[in-house]
């Protein structure tokens, strides 16, 4: 399986709900297939996995999104965060080394970068805790998507360095007719809130989860 030079990203804005200005994106992995057109994601990245190529087109998202980050400084430019999702067979020990690098070539502050991380990548092994703590430590910015799938627990969000979390969409999907999602994705709100954290959700529903302190929304 060869798609060298047939992926893009794609930036998905992210709006600050106080203000409504574009406080970031999200970089979204597409694949230009040569026959079958442009591929989200889902439709090809459960195969790279399965070719053990997670690592290297990991490392490309990266290694492009800091570039297209770097191009976009300029005199009138308004610094955001980038956030790009990582996979886990790309997290290891020397993570932070490569993402560090990546940084110190493209020169970008360090307080830009947002990593996302599915919540078994996050909390699933508290081995690699140490390797974010280091990131976190220069002010690389953490997030924990699909938050409230399986792995979340509360000892989990005081030990692990997550600045964002993502609300599963199957606890708002039914809102605002499901009073038992609207009390989960407040409370959820209000402890991100407490632990110093920001919340995004699908911009769709921004003015109902807006009116309840969520932050951000995405597209």
């Amino acid at each position: 399986m060869d798609i060298s030079g047939q992926l893009d990203l794609h930036y998905q804005p992210l709006v600050d709900l106080r203000d409504h200005r574009i406080a970031g994106a999200e970089a979204l992995m597409r694949w230009r297939h040569p026959r079958l057109g442009l591929l989200p994601p889902g439709q090809f990245l459960p195969l790279a996995e399965s070719f053990g190529l997670m690592p290297e087109i990991g490392a490309w998202v990266l290694g492009e999104a800091c570039r297209q980050m770097h191009k976009w400084q300029g005199p009138a430019w308004q610094p955001f965060r980038l956030a790009i999702n990582v996979s886990a067979s790309q997290v290891g020990p020397t993570f932070d080394d490569e993402v560090k690098r990546v940084l110190a070539d493209m020169a970008l502050p360090a307080e830009l970068l947002e990593i996302e991380l599915t919540e078994s990548v996050a909390f699933g092994n508290p081995a690699l805790f140490a390797s974010f703590d280091a990131l976190r430590a220069i002010g690389v910015r953490f997030a924990a998507d699909d938050f409230g799938t399986g792995y979340s627990c509360l000892q989990h969000l005081k030990c692990c360095p997550i600045t964002t979390l993502k609300i599963d969409q199957s606890f708002v999907a039914r809102l605002p007719d499901d009073a038992r999602d609207q009390t989960i994705v407040r409370a959820v709100i209000q402890l991100a809130h407490g632990l110093g954290m920001d919340v995004i959700f699908r911009r769709r529903l921004h003015q109902l989860i807006g009116r309840n302190g969520c932050c951000a929304a995405s597209s």
